[in-house]
């Protein structure tokens, strides 16, 4: 006979698995590389020590005050979805409470791996920043709202960023077009410079980020960089 319990207990495991589930999508992170067996992509402690005071940020985009107490080094790609995720879910929650009252900056670093699309954005990014600081943060914005299938395919080319770049107020998407056309080179030479960066501090996904002495893998929610930011504000 079977009882009421056993008849719940499917259900429960589902609903369990379930929360597992989320916990690891919004935990996740795209890897460069395959993830050893048995451990979760994106969601291990760096190998190596890490401090943002190593970490080579001059010259790179970023969002906030240029002498802000606290700094993010941020890697991340644009073709990459959990990197979507933090940018249009985590990242304005940042920006309201911590880059908008002063008290941090975040600079964006490339970590460009899911192939060419990814690379034209890091060109495009670095062409932007040069020449509309102003409009950075609103132009990055759109690119991961209009982020759709993971590497070369669907958005993300040259041609399509070009069609966004004349949609966004206070940007010549025929002026930078240009500038990436002309600088292409010296920006994938920054490109790889970021990369550099993010294997001296054992980063191997995306988003990443170096937060004072602390590195975190992964698409966390606000939570958990509210607590890592209030800990070095005290």
């Amino acid at each position: 006979m079977e009882t009421n319990d056993n008849k719940f207990l499917p259900a429960a495991v589902i609903i369990a698995g379930l929360f597992i589930a989320g916990a690891v999508m919004w935990n996740g992170s795209h890897p460069a590389a395959p993830a050893p067996s048995g451990q979760q992509a994106g969601n291990q402690p760096s190998a190596v020590a890490v401090d943002i005071k190593n970490v080579k940020i001059d010259g790179k985009p970023y969002i906030g005050q240029a002498n802000a107490p606290v700094t993010i080094a941020f890697w991340s790609d644009f073709q990459c979805p959990f990197c979507k995720r933090f940018e249009l879910d985590t990242l304005p929650q940042i920006v309201k409470n911590y880059v908008d009252t002063g008290k941090v900056k975040v600079v964006m670093m490339d970590f460009a791996f899911l192939g060419k699309d990814s690379i034209a954005a890091g060109e495009y990014s670095r062409a932007v920043w040069k020449l509309y600081p102003s409009q950075y943060f609103a132009w990055r914005t759109a690119m991961y709202a209009a982020q759709d299938q993971e590497g070369d395919q669907g958005f993300g080319n040259a041609a399509s960023i070009d069609k966004l770049d004349a949609t966004i107020a206070g940007i010549d998407a025929a002026k930078v077009a240009t500038d990436v056309k002309a600088n292409a080179a010296a920006y994938d030479a920054m490109m790889d410079a970021d990369k550099v960066e993010a294997q001296k501090a054992g980063i191997s996904a995306t988003p990443s980020f170096v937060i004072g002495t602390q590195m975190i893998a992964g698409a966390y929610p606000y939570a958990t960089f509210q607590a890592a930011l209030d800990a070095l504000l005290k």
